[in-house]
């Protein structure tokens, strides 16, 4: 696999700085039942690497004793992690908010059976990776037979009352393209997302969100295995607006890989530009206990232009309309 930083490192991007941390971000693993294309932490069923419940004790410490409104739980798939349930449940006991991004098809694997129930019961935001609405596409993307487990696992958990109205069971799903170009507006896309699920399959959610694909990892690599590299840079770059940079996910978000340390974002963490701030040696979960971060300056290099292209891509979809 190519590596991408070294093409990366040299950026004219503009210097941004931190608000008030809002909310933790935590990897608990890059083992995942898939292996996608476009997995920017190069997921899949082989890796190894899961946090141990020594480090998830200590995710919740700093959540309680820092009071962060949002636990954003990641992977790889989160809930491949034996601890899961002990993270999640312990978090809502204390108050927090949980999104658990989930790739819908965990829901069918042997030994998971339960799980939708489980995440309804804890009343936790399920945001759902869904690259497109029909078979051909996802299954391009995701791996064959794909689309027909995730639809499995959308009526799963409708069938719970998320994605109605009225539940309090937030369901959202994320698109991310198919090759180097920009998502299209997420407004429309959504829309044509609720009509053909609806249609065909009687899936309902909330809400849409549209990512750029980011030229690190697998993606990357491919990038320039075929040449496409710089010309997917240069395109976000082109496409850049300033306006998107106050909604930067960097700005109020710590990311945290499975062994505890600190990045200013997931993609920073696959690249391994470790944590902006005030210190040279690597950041750790146990420095939150006493360091806020605010103001502190953010990380950056060439692929964060592709969290302020266009309608701009973040973890809660397109920053602008």
């Amino acid at each position: 696999m190519h590596a991408t930083l070294p093409l990366l490192e040299r950026t004219d991007f503009p210097a941004i700085k931190r608000g008030p941390l809002q909310t933790l971000q935590v990897n608990l693993g890059y083992r995942c039942n898939q292996a996608c294309l476009h997995c920017h932490v190069n997921a899949s069923p082989d890796r190894k690497e899961m946090m141990e419940r020594d480090t998830i004790d200590l995710v919740l410490r700093v959540l309680r004793e820092r009071a962060l409104a949002i636990l954003d739980v990641t992977g790889g798939a989160p809930e491949l992690n034996p601890h899961f349930r002990h993270l999640v449940s312990c978090a809502r006991r204390a108050g927090t908010h949980v999104i658990d991004r989930c790739n819908l098809t965990v829901l069918s694997e042997p030994g998971f059976e339960d799980l939708a129930e489980y995440l309804a019961s804890e009343r936790v935001e399920v945001t759902a990776s869904l690259p497109c609405y029909t078979k051909e596409n996802v299954d391009r993307q995701r791996g064959s037979d794909v689309f027909e487990a995730s639809i499995l696992g959308l009526r799963k958990l409708n069938a719970l009352g998320y994605g109605r109205t009225g539940s309090g069971l937030a369901l959202n799903l994320v698109y991310n393209p198919l090759g180097p170009f920009l998502p299209p507006p997420q407004q429309q896309l959504e829309q044509d997302y609720k009509r053909e699920l609806r249609e065909h399959f009687g899936v309902e959610f909330n809400q849409l969100f549209t990512l750029a694909n980011m030229p690190i990892a697998r993606f990357g690599s491919t990038l320039v295995s075929q040449g496409k590299f710089e010309s997917y840079v240069t395109l976000l770059r082109s496409a850049h607006r300033d306006a998107n940079l106050d909604g930067v996910m960097c700005r109020t978000l710590v990311s945290v890989d499975w062994r505890g340390y600190l990045y200013d974002c997931d993609f920073n963490q696959m690249l391994g530009i470790p944590l902006a701030g005030r210190r040279a040696s690597p950041r750790h979960l146990v420095d939150l206990l006493d360091d806020d971060l605010a103001g502190a300056p953010i990380a950056v290099a060439r692929h964060c232009y592709g969290c302020t292209a266009g309608q701009g891509s973040s973890c809660g979809g397109a920053l602008a309309a």
